[in-house]
């Protein structure tokens, strides 16, 4: 799904958006639209989220479809099927700015967790998932571990699961090193409820 993010003025989201800390390492844009086109049914769908610290996520706050070409219906049975939950995660990784230099150097490169990764579908490229499960250091570990634990706890998708899926390790590492990463203070301002509802 090709999605749109930009502010809420309309300019195309970078990484300079992300003003607000989250976690030991992370920035965040406070809140963002996104935009999706669907051919087969001919509708648009813009969402507009906004970063709320208490729920430690994302929260969709406004919702807008329209027809994008002739014939194309704005009904009840289209809107049952607008994926506004996939649009967030799909978004989600364009809003979340991180730097792999030390942060405090004013010369570091900044860049959005979207583009860290080129392969679509995982948030850290393979490589790098690699590198850090089998030499990785612990410092360099718990790095990931806070991207891919925000990255999916912000865009309401269950981090262990991420954790797991991205690192390809057991559920009980996953949560290991979630546990280790939260002891460490990295998780801050970022929370996943178990049994939220993921269809959005």
């Amino acid at each position: 799904m090709k999605v749109d993010v930009s502010t809420l003025d309309g300019k195309p989201i970078t990484w300079r958006d992300a003003t607000t800390a989250v976690g030991s390492a992370l920035r965040i844009a406070p809140a963002f639209v996104a935009q999706t086109d669907d051919a087969g049914s001919g509708l648009r769908t813009i969402i507009t989220a906004e970063y709320q610290s208490s729920e430690g996520r994302y929260i969709v706050i406004r919702v807008v479809n329209e027809a994008t070409r002739t014939g194309a219906e704005v009904n009840n049975i289209a809107l049952r099927q607008i994926p506004i939950q996939s649009i967030l995660q799909a978004a989600a990784p364009k809003c979340i700015a991180l730097t792999l230099d030390d942060e405090s150097d004013t010369t570091a490169k900044w860049m959005t967790a979207a583009e860290l990764s080129s392969t679509e579908g995982r948030i850290i490229p393979h490589w790098l998932a690699e590198q850090v499960v089998k030499r990785g250091s612990k410092s360099e570990r718990m790095d990931v571990v806070e991207l891919l634990y925000g990255t999916a706890a912000l865009s309401g998708l269950p981090p262990v699961k991420a954790v797991q899926n991205e690192l390809e390790v057991p559920h009980r590492t996953a949560s290991d090193w979630i546990k280790k990463a939260r002891a460490e203070g990295r998780l801050e301002g970022m929370s996943y409820i178990v049994g939220r509802q993921a269809d959005g």
